[in-house]
Order: C-alpha cells, then sequence, then structure tokens
C-alpha cells in the first residue's frame, strides 16, 4: 500500500486534470478550482450545447462534432494550465487540524 502511495505523489496533476476534463469541468475541481469548475460544468455544458445544435442548421451538422470536440480540446488545456490550488484551502482539510492539536498535546509536558 505504501508504494501506491508514494507513486500518487510523483503523478503529474496536470495531467490528472486534463484526463478528467472528459467530463468538462472535473479538471477545474480536482485542481481546486471550484467556481470555474463549476460553472464549466454547468453554464459552459449548457452553452457548447445549445451553439452546437444552433450552428448544425447552417453546417449541415458538422459542428455536432466539431464543437464539442474543440469544447473538450480546449476545457482539457486550460485544466492542464490551471495552477494547482491543492492545499490552499486549510477548510477543506479539517483532519489537518485535528492532527496539528493532537501533536500539539503530545507535545506538551
Amino acid at each position: 500500500m505504501k508504494e501506491l502511495i508514494d507513486a500518487w505523489k510523483q503523478v503529474d496533476r496536470n495531467k490528472i486534470a486534463a484526463l478528467l476534463s472528459v467530463v468538462p469541468g472535473l479538471g477545474h475541481l480536482y485542481k481546486h478550482h471550484y467556481l470555474a469548475g463549476f460553472g464549466i460544468m454547468t453554464a459552459g455544458n449548457v452553452m457548447m450545447v445549445f451553439i452546437a445544435l444552433w450552428l448544425s442548421f447552417a453546417t449541415l451538422g458538422l459542428s455536432l462534432i466539431v464543437v464539442p470536440a474543440l469544447w473538450f480540446a480546449g476545457v482539457a488545456y486550460a485544466a492542464y494550465l490551471a495552477t494547482d490550488e491543492h492545499g490552499m484551502h486549510p477548510w477543506l482539510h479539517v483532519w489537518n487540524y485535528r492532527r496539528a492539536k493532537l501533536r500539539m498535546l503530545a507535545r506538551k509536558p
């Protein structure tokens, strides 16, 4: 099990975020960009579907393939380039506070 944990620490989080963007927005959520992630998952995907359907009349359906492909690629690239905010939100890692408090109590004579 220790080998798996050590291997997971060596994984490139940028590549994982890009792979998770198969569902647009998950890569941003993985990198702790919550507002962007939820915005992409809701409004962004709805707008992409609307635009693809709207353009399908003018492009004889070609936009039903091209627009989503460009959308997925663009979101994956943006997730890859996004800064990694992991560990920057201490209120999400409550268990670290408990451990730190226990360590402080254990150190007191």
